[in-house]
């Protein structure tokens, strides 16, 4: 099994969808490349093509995960194992995969897909929406835990910000690294969450997504009339 990869700062989330216009490695990689500049310790990325390029243009630690709509399941960031295996072999140190017990399109639960996982030496990220999630993916062995889908499940916390309570109540629970990512906008929020108690901040969309940036503004300008 691989050591534990220490994290601790901002990560940059670096992706864009098939129908974002910075859609492509090439752009994927210049923003790696930017946020390194900017101070970034890690990379997360989407989808084998993105996270081989950026790992061969930076030495820096890449969260690798594979976004993937299957019918009839809400599962979707790195659903199967396959999907998991497929993120590393292209290059990424730790790959995120949904760490919620809701139903895998390959029938594993998540017990079985994490033994399977570091049956081949891959560090495990679960992505979580709860506390008690968190603590059970934690009890079975995830390396880390990250609040990625905090407000994404009907049943979790619905809040405008960073779930900060789940990050506090995470580091009293769990002996393994706590990433809080979701909905952080700012700076400022950043600060909060590692206030709040974690290792470090993924953002994406407030960094690398200049369509919701763009918005914000609008939106601003548009309710400040």
């Amino acid at each position: 099994m691989k050591s534990i990869i220490p994290l601790k700062g901002l990560v940059v989330s670096c992706q864009a969808l098939e129908d974002e216009p910075l859609h492509g490695s090439s752009y994927m990689v210049a923003m790696a490349k930017a946020a390194h500049m900017g101070g970034a310790v890690g990379i997360r990325s989407n989808g084998a093509q993105d996270i081989r390029a950026i790992k061969q243009a930076l030495d820096l630690p890449v969260i690798g995960l594979n976004k993937k709509l299957v019918q009839g399941y809400d599962v979707y960031i790195t659903p199967t194992v396959e999907d998991a295996v497929e993120v590393h072999r292209a290059g990424a140190d730790i790959v995120a995969m949904d760490g919620t017990g809701r139903a895998r399109p390959d029938g594993r639960t998540l017990e079985e897909t994490i033994r399977e996982l570091h049956a081949q030496g891959i560090l495990v990220m679960a992505d979580i929406s709860t506390l008690e999630e968190g603590v059970y993916a934690a009890s079975l062995g995830a390396d880390y835990i990250s609040t990625t889908l905090s407000g994404y499940t009907p049943y979790s916390r619905q809040e405008p910000g960073p779930d900060l309570p789940l990050i506090t109540q995470l580091k009293q629970r769990v002996s393994v690294p706590v990433a809080a990512e979701g909905r952080i906008g700012s700076p400022q929020e950043a600060a909060a969450a590692i206030d709040a108690g974690a290792d470090f901040v993924v953002v994406g969309g407030a960094i690398t997504r200049p369509q919701c940036i763009t918005a914000s503004f609008v939106n601003e300008i548009k309710s400040s009339r």
